[in-house]
């Protein structure tokens, strides 16, 4: 893509970091409305509908089968979303399928998608498609890859698929393959000799490398064997919550360095405990800008659009996918259920249109006490500021008159809402509303 480089690092940043009020100067952020000229670019997502469920014999998002095409109103939730080009994943990324004829068969499938929605849709092979996605309110769908096994023992087979309008290629999964390791084996072992000569192939076609899903030593040597910036188009930062899916300062800082972007996603492994929220989300996007600079910081949301009907089926369905993951050996630490591969309180296609905005004045405006309690910040994000018990080492006075006292009676009503559970089982009061 040949866009100035400035230009499309800051409307690959998703929603700008300047419409989420985030102050530079220590001085208190201010929530302002999204900006008109901006536009959103997710570096790693999807138009599905999460409350259909998968084709049969698939587990959705595990990569072990067919993953469904979006219907109407994942289309619908995308357009108006004010997204202008998305990351899609499609081909191989695990299972018994033959890696090569998988993936250039989804290829086609995806063309004919695009085909079937021409007011909808558009197939990305340059910075321009996007910025015309973006005028004539379609969203262009930029054709990527979450493993490079398809390649097989011929590097040169970058330039079939770069012929057949794939713009990124993601050099490993969780597992190890011909080209590396990834974030999963614990040898931490380099790139290979194969897997530079992928990497060539991938400057030589103007393929942009991505090194999610890689293991550190891989991560730092993809960035070094490149020529190319370089994304990692989903990830947390490492230094905020330590598990392996999670980048480390080092590689986020040399990705930067170097003139590339890092996308934070929207997963469970923004959280020790896999209960993400949204605060979450915005905690790793402010390290991430300390660490590499704000031009150099996007949202890769590893997810749609569309909300989520039902959070409890939601939930079953995620740890479905976790214990298949975990069956075929290419799970991650820390995407295990309760939350799944479910993030609550980002319903719908507001947050990514603008929405998260005020996420960061919200949370300054609450007592740094509460900012801990995974209840309390799940509120607080909501904007919808609950009663508190919580007191915590606290005089009277750094509460009162703050919010009010509604101790956890143990009523029960809150059911099966796992945040509340998740936060009572650590000795939190709960205030939830149907209480």
């Amino acid at each position: 893509m040949d866009m100035e480089r400035r230009t499309f690092l800051g409307a690959a940043a998703g929603i700008g970091l300047s419409t989420m009020g985030v102050a530079c100067d220590g001085s208190e952020p201010v929530a302002e409305p999204p900006r008109s000229d901006l536009f959103v670019i997710n570096m790693l997502g999807g138009i599905r509908n999460p409350n259909r469920p998968p084709p049969e014999g698939s587990s959705e998002g595990s990569g072990l089968g067919d993953r469904p095409g979006p219907d109407a109103r994942a289309i619908s939730d995308a357009l108006a979303s004010g997204t202008a080009a998305v990351n899609t994943t499609l081909g191989y990324v695990a299972g018994p399928r033959d890696p090569f004829e998988s993936s250039v068969a989804d290829i086609s499938r995806w063309n004919r998608i695009i085909r079937e929605h021409p007011d909808s849709l558009l197939k990305v092979r340059s910075a321009s498609d996007i910025e015309r996605a973006a005028r004539e309110g379609r969203v262009g769908i930029i054709q990527g890859f979450q493993n490079a096994a398809m390649m097989g023992d011929d590097a040169r087979r970058v330039g079939v698929f770069a012929g057949l309008g794939v713009k990124i290629i993601q050099l490993t999964y969780n597992v190890a393959n011909q080209l590396g390791h990834g974030s999963m084996v614990p040898e931490n072992g380099g790139l290979t000799d194969f897997g530079r000569d992928v990497v060539a192939e991938l400057n030589a076609t103007n393929t942009l490398v991505d090194l999610s899903h890689s293991g550190e030593q891989t991560c730092l040597d993809g960035i070094d064997a490149s020529t190319a910036p370089v994304a990692i188009t989903h990830t947390g930062c490492r230094a905020v919550t330590d598990l392996p899916r999670n980048k480390t300062d080092r590689e986020l800082r040399l990705v930067a360095e170097t003139g590339g972007i890092v996308g934070i996603y929207f997963m469970p492994f923004l959280a020790a405990d896999g209960m993400a929220v949204a605060e979450d989300v915005v905690r790793h996007v402010e390290h991430a800008v300390q660490v590499c600079g704000e031009e150099h910081v996007g949202i890769g949301t590893d997810g749609g659009t569309t909300a989520v009907d039902d959070m409890e089926a939601a939930y079953e369905a995620a740890r479905r996918d976790v214990e298949a993951r975990r069956a075929a050996g290419i799970g991650a630490a820390g995407g295990s259920p309760p939350g799944g591969a479910v993030l609550p309180r980002l319903p719908g296609p507001g947050p990514v249109r603008g929405g998260a905005h005020h996420l960061p004045a919200r949370r300054a405006n609450a007592p740094a006490w509460c900012r801990s309690s995974r209840i309390c910040r799940a509120r607080i994000s909501s904007g919808d500021l609950p009663t508190c018990s919580r007191r915590v080492g606290m005089a009277p006075s750094a509460w009162s008159g703050f919010w009010d006292s509604t101790p956890c009676v143990s009523c029960g009503k809150c059911g099966a809402n796992r945040t509340a559970q998740a936060a009572i089982g650590r000795g939190l009061n709960c205030d939830w509303p149907q209480c």
